[in-house]
């Protein structure tokens, strides 16, 4: 008798003891969730679940985007087949101005028909840019079609087959009228940040000078106060652009010395940033730092606080400032907002070189350096 009070004894004794180790481990592992979605990377995760679950429902220029960012950053092989629709996206575009598109009369027919796609819209920038752009047509077939397609060939280590022809077209225009004007500054900061940088990766013209010149006296500090949140916006994505364009799309590190400037106004205004730009231009400010080795600036914490606010939980992504939650036209803000909450390294990636199976079967048109 006395034995089996004994053996109950142990029996109930132990049972406590195994509810309350599984007490512990249920609390500990409510604790590490608790802990894990605290975390930048855990939110970034939510991003990327929703657009990789959804990747190839994007269209090709959107995937490609989406793609080459993440394959710079991880050197993940899942992303190469999205790097190579991108691929055939700029090959088709580059026959299409070798074949089409590439006398005098029909670069500006192309380049008209592209300028009334600006005529029915009401925004502020789209007016400006029409209003602005129609003095120099050309622009939207140069700058936004052809440059950007030439210059992503040549990261990849490629080039058209009728390359001569293209710089040809490139080299009848001098783009100093184009990056020097301040209404084309006020319509296309960003654009032109990326092109004249695009322009001298391909050994073609070196106007970087000239138009940091000119962007400055544009959008002198003093005068911010005047600036309408359209162009403050644009002020800021010119800037975010120069660095981006010089690391070649996080490709390689730029050092904070180069553009003191910048940097010293992003630290000095972080705090009107936050209250008045869109959440892409937010995430490209944080991202700036990263790519200057300054992942401890206070400038990155307080991006990435107020990015991870921004996502909304039950669609898993950043939405547009109207609330919409469409994947193609968020993916632009979603990318950098991945970017920035678990930054990985800047990588010189993908090229034929060093990823010759993404290049096995060129498209049409494209061949090796």
């Amino acid at each position: 008798m006395l034995l089996r009070k004994k053996y109950i004894a142990f029996s109930i004794g132990a049972s406590l003891l195994l509810l309350s180790a599984l007490s512990n481990c249920t609390e500990t592992k409510q604790l590490q969730t608790q802990q894990e979605e605290k975390s930048y990377q855990y939110f970034a995760d939510v991003i990327r679940d929703t657009y990789e679950s959804q990747l190839y429902t994007l269209p090709a220029f959107k995937e490609g985007h989406y793609a080459l960012r993440m394959y710079r950053q991880t050197s993940n092989e899942k992303y190469q087949a999205a790097i190579w629709s991108d691929l055939s996206r700029v090959a088709s575009r580059l026959n299409r101005y070798a074949e089409e598109i590439h006398t005098p009369e029909q670069i500006y027919m192309h380049s008209q028909k592209k300028l009334t796609g600006y005529l029915d819209e009401t925004d502020e920038r789209s007016k400006l840019r029409y209003t602005v752009t129609k003095h120099n047509p050309e622009y939207l077939y140069l700058g936004v079609g052809l440059l950007g397609s030439m210059a992503r060939a040549d990261e990849y280590g490629l080039k058209h087959k009728q390359d001569a022809k293209l710089r040809e077209i490139i080299r009848r225009y001098d783009f100093t009228k184009y990056v020097t004007d301040q209404g084309m500054i006020k319509a296309w900061a960003a654009q032109l940040a990326n092109q004249v940088y695009w322009l001298k990766q391909l050994g073609e013209q070196d106007v970087v000078a000239p138009f940091i010149e000119a962007f400055r006296n544009t959008y002198p500090d003093s005068e911010d106060e005047h600036l309408t949140n359209q162009q403050f916006g644009n002020k800021l994505y010119g800037m975010t652009h120069i660095i981006f364009a010089d690391s070649q799309y996080y490709q390689h590190a730029v050092p904070e010395a180069e553009y003191q400037w910048i940097y010293d106004y992003f630290r000095n205004n972080i705090d009107t940033i936050l209250l008045k730009a869109k959440e892409d231009i937010i995430a490209e400010v944080g991202i700036s730092f990263l790519l200057a080795g300054l992942n401890n600036d206070p400038v990155v914490e307080k991006t990435r606080q107020h990015i991870r606010d921004a996502i909304n939980r039950d669609q898993g992504m950043i939405p547009s400032t109207s609330g919409d939650f469409d994947l193609s036209y968020g993916e632009h803000r979603n990318v950098l907002a991945i970017m920035l909450l678990d930054w990985q390294q800047v990588n010189a990636i993908p090229t034929i070189e060093k990823q010759p199976q993404i290049f096995a079967s060129l498209p049409y048109g494209l061949v090796s350096k």
